[in-house]
């Protein structure tokens, strides 16, 4: 995975003085990742049609989550302790991790296999790839900056992961060592240090870890900027456009039906659907284990005070990022399957915990809050599907990123149109395969 780079739009070519047709790729979802695929096929010259179950003015996981870069983070979800932690976490309501009780075979089913991944053995093989797509996620942001005159608001400033226990402080010293290990910067902390990065804030913690190659942003600007880059380089939208099956032949798909009863022609199709790209992807006999984790947030719109940077609670995996003077507090990963419910109990437990981290903020302070949700499309290893398919030829998926959607959305929309192209400069890594748990054999 490593040599990952910003691809550079091919130069228009000819087939004996004729222009040749232009590739046409449909694009099955607007949020992050199907925004960045839209972008650089587009910018490829290619003819980019999206397709968006939602109307244009949506609010999906895309828009309100910490807004947060975070190349620290390469250790997959499904991780060693992963599954104590849940189990003693999914019986407290208010837990950063919550599984509503439900018979569900998928969700089960999922969770087996978030086990079998949550292994030392795994995390070695998947942290490097992991670092390479972070890594690289970070510069395609940079590159982005650039093109728009920094129209992202993009904030290099790191990120502080603080500790308010021994233990705590202990396991990210383990952490910041592996990051070391793969060639990222780490830096540990006492508290003192701590506060000195973060003049006039005071913080209840014993200490912390700085990565500086951590970057910030907020995210809803950032969507709307992706969006409009989009359609000035001929990128079109269709809005509540749901698509209801595929038409196929042989190891091909021709087009897809949207529910309204259109039928869409294309030569290359890219599903990057979220939560709802496991139900799209088994109508084409591919098995691809999702499970939407649930997330809140809410943004104080004058907080008493501002963290220089963006910082992350790590005890109680809560996420607190400044935002063009507002103040974004969220987390928790609540399993509840596609209710996008908002629970009261969740969002007391983060306000709760970030005022343990933050003594000089109140739970007052955010009673006229509205809570923000959103469904991330959590794979059980904690690697996102991204690449193409063996059984179909024409078919790139592009989901799972959970967390990580808005760390990894440019990158990977990278990848997909590279591939579409044929000039990827190196394959994928096989733990991304879209199909690694199973595909049909005969499509």
């Amino acid at each position: 995975m490593t040599g990952l780079r910003t691809p550079v739009p091919p130069e228009p070519g000819t087939v004996e003085g004729v222009k040749p047709m232009k590739t046409r790729v449909v694009v099955i979802g607007a949020g992050v990742v199907g925004l960045s695929t839209a972008w650089y096929c587009a910018r490829r010259g290619f003819d980019v049609r999206v397709l968006e179950r939602h109307p244009a003015q949506r609010d999906g996981c895309s828009f309100g989550n910490a807004g947060l870069i975070v190349p620290s983070h390469f250790i997959p979800l499904a991780a060693p302790g992963m599954v104590g932690l849940a189990l003693k976490w999914m019986w407290r309501p208010d837990s950063p991790f919550y599984i509503r009780p439900r018979w569900d075979p998928d969700l089960w089913s999922w969770a087996w296999r978030f086990w079998r991944a949550a292994t030392r053995t795994r995390v070695e093989r998947a942290a490097p790839v992991l670092r390479d797509l972070l890594l690289a996620g970070r510069r395609a942001f940079e590159e982005l900056a650039r093109t728009t005159g920094d129209e992202l608001g993009l904030q290099k400033k790191g990120l502080l992961m603080l500790c308010t226990t021994d233990h705590g402080m202990e396991e990210e010293q383990k952490i910041a060592a592996h990051a070391r290990q793969l060639g990222m910067p780490a830096e540990i902390l006492d508290a003192q240090q701590v506060h000195r990065l973060n003049p006039g804030l005071r913080l209840q913690i014993v200490g912390g870890v700085f990565y500086p190659l951590d970057c910030h942003l907020k995210p809803e600007r950032f969507m709307d900027t992706l969006q409009r880059m989009a359609g000035a380089a001929g990128a079109s939208f269709l809005w509540q456009a749901e698509v209801r099956e595929w038409v196929t032949r042989n190891r091909r798909i021709q087009a897809v039906r949207l529910q309204k009863g259109q039928t869409l022609e294309a030569d290359a199709f890219v599903l990057c659907a979220g939560v709802w790209s496991a139900r799209l992807a088994r109508q084409l006999g591919l098995r691809l284990p999702l499970q939407a984790g649930k997330g809140y947030s809410l943004t104080l719109p004058d907080p008493v005070q501002r963290p220089q940077m963006g910082c992350i609670c790590t005890e109680a995996r809560v996420a607190v990022t400044p935002m063009n003077g507002t103040l974004r507090v969220g987390g928790t990963m609540e399993l509840t399957g596609t209710d996008p419910t908002i629970n009261p109990v969740r969002v007391r437990g983060i306000v709760r915990s970030f005022c343990r981290y933050f003594p000089d903020f109140q739970p007052e302070h955010f009673d006229r809050i509205q809570p923000w949700a959103g469904l991330r499309p959590c794979s059980p290893d904690g690697l996102p599907y991204l690449g193409r398919p063996a059984a179909w030829e024409n078919l790139w998926i592009a989901t799972g990123h959970a967390m990580l959607g808005l760390s990894l959305g440019p990158v990977s929309g990278q990848c997909i149109a590279d591939d579409i192209a044929g000039s990827a400069p190196e394959p994928l890594s096989p733990l991304l395969a879209p199909d690694r748990y199973h595909q049909h054999s005969t499509p």
